[in-house]
């Protein structure tokens, strides 16, 4: 079984690293735009709000979300990019402070989730350590927004791992997502890890492989650097379409990154 307490703890650093990115910003840094087409480093913190709030209904109160899901709906389909927007227009301290509250509150109804409950998403219904490991990925990816919107270069950490292993569960999700059925076999995905030892992932001896850094492919995963720009090598005609689709988060499929723009 997962451990769920674990995860909740990485899933605490993860978001505790990118509080420390944006804690010291003056009210103009806030305003500073981050490589996801129309967003700011306020929209990227309200998306992170506005999503833990989505997965407190659904780990605190299941039974109101296909209520949730069509009020969303009746927005339209850029519901998302909305609730970043309204966000936004928050006072950066107050953004913060809901931020800091609503994950904090989810964090306790994730541990509360009765083992073996599968919690209703946009995707397909997760256990609350999948949903923690989520939220972990989430904060990651739109962390590394902001760290490029700042010019910083994070150092990886292990709680990699987390992240590098759901972009591999997630794969029949990316295909699904493109109207592509997933490849039968399995894919042998083998990363090396920020200590430098080996993260494996899939049959041994699977004939279609993924090599690299497990960083380079979380960037990936999460449509955060083109594969292009990375250090991973596809065996295989199937894995290098797989690249090309990876998608770790819920909802359509995103546009990524452009071939060098990180240059």
């Amino acid at each position: 079984m997962a451990d769920l307490a674990g995860i909740l703890r990485d899933l605490a650093a993860e978001s505790q690293a990118v509080d420390d990115l944006v804690a010291g910003l003056p009210a103009q840094g806030w305003t500073r735009p981050t490589p996801a087409p129309g967003w700011s480093i306020a929209h990227q913190i309200a998306h992170l709000a506005w999503t833990d709030g989505k997965s407190l209904i659904s780990a605190s109160r299941p039974e109101d979300w296909q209520s949730e899901v069509e009020n969303l709906l009746s927005i339209g389909e850029n519901y998302v990019d909305q609730g970043a927007e309204d966000g936004a227009q928050l006072p950066p301290d107050e953004l913060l402070a809901q931020w800091r509250a609503g994950r904090a509150a989810l964090a306790e109804a994730l541990a509360a989730v009765p083992d073996g409950q599968k919690l209703p998403w946009y995707g397909p219904p997760m256990s609350a350590a999948s949903m923690a490991t989520a939220r972990m990925m989430e904060n990651w990816a739109h962390g590394q927004d902001i760290a490029d919107a700042l010019g910083i270069t994070r150092e990886p950490t292990e709680r990699l791992w987390h992240i590098a292993r759901f972009g591999t569960r997630t794969r029949d999700f990316a295909y699904k997502l493109h109207s592509l059925a997933p490849p039968a076999e399995e894919f042998r995905v083998e990363l090396t890890a920020p200590d430098g030892s080996t993260w494996a992932f899939g049959p041994e001896d699977a004939e279609q492989r993924l090599t690299g850094s497990a960083l380079d492919f979380c960037l990936v995963a999460t449509q955060r650097r083109h594969p292009a720009d990375t250090d991973l090598v596809a065996t295989g005609a199937d894995v290098e379409e797989w690249l090309g689709i990876a998608q770790a988060f819920a909802g359509p499929p995103g546009a990524g990154r452009e071939p060098g723009q990180f240059a």
